[in-house]
This record gives C-alpha cells, sequence and structure tokens, in this order.
C-alpha cells in the first residue's frame, strides 16, 4: 500500500474545491476525475480520494493510437481497484480522422460526460494546473488573442472543475512521489512538433516566470470576460432591434472593444456558423465607422449612426 498523503495538500485541495462550487463540499457529492495515467492525473486522483474518500470515481479513455495505452488504462484500474475506487476504461465507437489532436478532445470529453451521466457523477475533474495554463497563455498571447483567449483555461465550465490550476507540475510530482503512485509517460509528451511541447522545452529554460502568477492573470481576464458579457447582453436588449433577416444597432459610439462585441453578436445572430478572424473585424469596425459597406461572409454590414446587418444580394449566377 502506498504512503498516506500530508494533510496540508489534501486540505489544500479540498478548499480549491469548494471555492469552484461556492459552497462546502456535501456528503453525497460525485466526482469523476479523468485520468490518463500520466503523473498529473495520477495525482488528482490521488489527492481526490485522499480528500474526498468515497466520492470519487476515475475513467481512462482510450483512443487506439498507442498499443501501450490498454496496458496504461489497466495500471489506472488495478490501482483504483486496490483503493475501491470504481473505474471504467472508456473507447470511441469508431476510428477517429481529421485533425487527430481536436478529435480526439471533442471525443474524449464526449465519452467522459456520457460516463458521468451513467454513473450519476455530479462533476468531471481533469488535471490542468498552473504550467498548463502559462504555456496556454503564452501560445495564444503568441497568436494575438484578446480577452477571452487571454483568459485561457476556466477553473470551471458549468460542471467541468479544473481545481489544480494554483498547483504547480512540480508540486504534483511531489504528490505522486510521497504516495509511491505509478504513473506513465505519453512520449509524445516529448514530442517537440507540437507547438505546447516546444513551448514546455522552451520554458523549461526560464526561471523567472512564474506559472502560478500567470494562472491568477488568467483568472483576472476570465472574471473581466464575464463581465464584458454581461455588459453585451444588457446593451443588446437596449439598442439592437431585429425585423426579419435584418439586425440594426441604433446606437455605436461605444469603446471599439465593445463595438466588436456587439458586431460579433450582431454576425452570429444572423449565421450561428460565421467565425470572422480578428483582423476581419478590426477592418469591418474601420469601414462601419466611416459610413460604408462591407461584408463578411454571406451578410452585409452598413455603417453609419446606425449599422444594420444582413443577408448579401446574391450576385448575377447565384441562386
Amino acid at each position: 500500500m502506498p504512503n498516506a498523503l500530508d494533510d496540508p495538500f489534501s486540505t489544500r485541495f479540498r478548499l480549491n474545491l469548494e471555492r469552484l462550487l461556492d459552497r462546502p463540499v456535501k456528503p453525497d457529492d460525485r466526482f469523476g476525475i479523468a485520468v490518463s495515467g500520466g503523473p498529473d492525473s495520477m495525482a488528482l486522483l490521488t489527492v481526490s480520494h485522499f480528500a474526498l474518500p468515497g466520492q470519487v470515481e476515475a475513467a481512462t479513455v482510450n483512443h487506439g493510437f498507442r498499443l501501450q495505452a490498454a496496458d496504461e488504462a489497466a495500471m489506472v484500474a488495478q490501482w483504483c481497484l486496490e483503493r475501491g475506487i470504481p473505474h471504467a476504461t472508456l473507447s470511441p465507437p469508431a476510428p477517429i480522422t481529421g485533425n487527430l489532436q481536436s478529435a480526439a478532445r471533442k471525443e474524449r470529453y464526449c465519452l467522459l460526460w456520457q460516463w458521468c451521466e451513467q454513473r450519476g457523477l455530479d462533476w468531471l475533474m481533469t488535471a490542468h494546473h498552473a504550467d498548463d495554463q502559462l504555456e496556454t497563455l503564452l501560445m495564444r498571447l503568441n497568436r494575438g488573442s484578446g480577452v477571452a483567449g487571454l483568459a485561457g483555461v476556466r477553473e470551471r465550465s458549468d460542471r467541468l472543475l479544473r481545481p489544480l490550476l494554483s498547483w504547480r507540475r512540480a508540486e504534483l510530482a511531489q504528490i505522486v512521489e510521497q504516495t509511491g503512485c505509478p504513473y506513465v509517460e505519453d512520449p509524445s509528451n516529448a514530442d517537440a512538433r507540437f507547438d505546447r511541447v516546444a513551448m514546455r522545452m522552451h520554458l523549461q529554460q526560464t526561471d523567472w516566470l512564474d506559472s502560478v502568477s500567470a494562472s491568477r492573470s488568467a483568472a483576472a481576464l476570465a472574471e473581466a470576460e464575464i463581465a464584458l458579457n454581461w455588459v453585451i447582453k444588457g446593451l443588446c436588449s437596449q439598442h439592437l432591434q431585429q425585423a426579419g433577416e435584418e439586425i440594426r444597432l441604433d446606437r455605436t459610439d461605444f469603446p471599439r472593444e465593445i463595438q466588436r462585441r456587439l458586431l460579433l453578436h450582431m454576425l452570429t445572430r444572423l449565421d450561428p456558423e460565421l467565425v470572422p478572424r480578428g483582423d476581419t473585424l478590426d477592418q469591418a469596425l474601420v469601414q462601419l465607422g466611416l459610413g460604408k459597406k462591407y461584408t463578411i461572409g454571406s451578410l452585409l454590414l452598413q455603417g453609419g449612426d446606425i449599422w444594420t446587418v444582413k443577408p448579401a444580394p446574391l450576385r448575377r449566377g447565384q441562386g
């Protein structure tokens, strides 16, 4: 049997979790944990087991990409069996195709949420931590992301919880070492062809960046994003009118970021599949400010004191 976990880890984890829940943990709360078998997720499973005895279950998703994945899932299952933790190995019903990373992530969460529903689990937890958050922020900063992107990975998204975003990777390694918990290293984590791995390698040579401070900044930006969305919701109710397939904004003298978000709301209300690039929105704002017309996708925008968005007329030969 493994060594016990130091009480400060368990207490800290439970306090983090209760902050995310905005209430004390109830005896009948049930938590599902996504466990790959790597050191981070095994640390989450371990600290959850000590902090919430009898209230956690684990699931490992095997996408079938690597032969070793079945053995890794079996390792997690055996560890759980020895501690009386229910465990399930989940596999997609069909091979994953296309963009493997994106498709695998989407399928993984689909399987995990189905498992939560089947098992009657209230919450799903993942092992994203402060170093993951720092990597995400720098990658998105390098792509020119705005407030929403720089808010990084959210601590809570409805029933999805990430209680380790204020924990460093080294602290999770300490939990694994202290308890003698087994783990495996995914070889893709050493493949510098992946942007995240390349970023991680660079960060290993940079000791002046504090991942916990970066995580706090991301949390502050997430709060700012919530506030901005609240403002936009109020302005839409006051100043947007829709008649058929035309939307009108009767006031436009707002700060540029508010203008951008209002315009994006107008566009996506008429075309939910439209995802305009940031530079496209910037150019549209310039043209609307000049009182001119501008086309984005299949929509025609008209500027001036009042902005309108409606489907663009069909060109000759279309239809």
